[in-house]
C-alpha cells in the first residue's frame, strides 16, 4: 500500500501524537492528582498540561484540523500561563507558512525540530533480519511498572540530576491507558523499553530506551520488530515514529524502513 505525504497523513501521525499526550496526562491526574494537569481541545489542537518543566506540556495539531483565530490563541496562551507553564506549539509545516507568520509576528520563535516518519505496517509473514539471540522481547506484566520506569529511566538519566523526574515520567507512561509498554532482555536481565500506542489506525512507537552498559546490542531493532507485530495484530496500517533530524534514532528508524514525512518545529513564546 503505497502512503503519500501530505495534508491527510499529517492530520493522521499529529493526532495520534496528540491523543497519546492526552491519556498521558490523564494518567498524570490520576497518579499525581496535585498536579493539576490536563487537557483541552482549541480549534483541533490538543493542548496539555503535565507540569512546568514536563515535555509534555504544549499542543499538537494546530493549524490542520482548523485555521486558527486570534481568539484561539489567546486561549491557549492562557491555558499555559494560567498554569505557570511556558507555552509551546508543536506545529507541522504542512499547517502553512500563515501560521507560521502569525506565531513569529505574536513574538514565538522556533526552538526544536523533529523528524516525523512513518510506513505503512508490513505485510504478515514478512522474513525479519535475523537479531542478537541473547536478546528477548515481552510486554509489560502487571505489577511491573516501578521496573519498567527504573529501567527506562536509567537509559534516560546521562545526567543524575534528571533521575527522579525521569522516575516519575516512567510511572505515569506505565500507567497510561492503551500504552502498550516492552521490555527487551539481555542475558535474562531487562535492558531496555519501549512503548506502543495505537489510535486511528495509527501506531505510534516511543519510548525507546536502553540503559547505557547494553547499547549497541540491537535491543532497538528487537523492541521495533516486536512492536510491529503488535502493531499488525490490532489492525493498524500504518506506524509513526519521531526523532531529532540526523540523529542515530533516525538513522535506525531508516533502516527499518521508515520515511520522514515531515519535519515539524516546536514554536515557543
Amino acid at each position: 500500500m503505497s502512503v503519500f505525504a501530505g495534508l491527510e497523513l499529517a492530520r493522521r501521525l499529529e493526532r495520534m501524537e496528540a491523543t497519546s499526550g492526552a491519556r498521558f496526562v490523564e494518567a498524570r491526574s490520576r497518579v499525581s492528582p496535585e498536579l493539576g494537569a490536563g487537557w483541552i481541545e482549541v480549534a483541533g489542537a490538543y493542548a496539555m498540561f503535565d507540569g512546568a518543566a514536563s515535555p509534555v506540556t504544549q499542543t499538537f495539531g494546530l493549524g490542520l484540523f482548523a485555521e486558527p483565530a486570534l481568539a484561539d490563541l489567546d486561549r491557549l496562551e492562557a491555558f499555559f500561563r494560567e498554569r505557570g507553564a511556558p507555552v509551546f506549539h508543536e506545529v507541522s509545516p504542512l499547517a502553512g507558512v500563515p501560521l507560521a507568520d502569525l506565531l513569529s509576528g505574536r513574538g514565538y520563535r522556533p526552538v526544536e525540530f523533529t523528524s516525523v516518519m512513518y510506513q505503512p505496517v508490513p505485510a504478515p509473514g514478512q522474513p525479519a533480519e535475523p537479531h542478537n539471540p541473547r536478546l528477548q522481547t515481552r510486554l509489560m506484566a502487571e505489577g511491573e511498572g516501578e521496573l519498567w520506569s527504573q529501567i527506562s529511566a536509567r537509559g534516560w538519566a546521562e545526567n543524575p540530576e534528571w533521575t527522579q523526574f525521569l522516575l516519575e515520567l516512567g510511572r505515569v507512561m506505565a500507567a497510561t491507558d492503551g500504552a502498550r509498554c516492552f521490555f527487551a532482555h539481555l542475558d535474562g536481565e531487562p535492558v531496555a523499553t519501549a512503548v506502543l500506542n495505537c489510535h486511528g489506525g495509527v501506531a505510534y512507537f516511543g519510548g525507546a530506551s536502553t540503559v547505557p552498559e547494553a547499547r549497541r546490542q540491537g535491543a532497538q531493532r528487537a523492541l521495533l520488530e516486536a512492536r510491529m507485530s503488535l502493531a499488525a495484530r490490532e489492525r493498524c496500517d500504518l506506524l509513526m515514529m519521531c526523532a531529532a533530524p540526523g540523529s542515530a534514532s533516525q538513522r535506525n528508524a531508516e533502516r527499518q524502513g521508515f520515511r520522514i514525512a515531515y519535519t515539524r518545529i516546536k514554536w515557543q513564546l
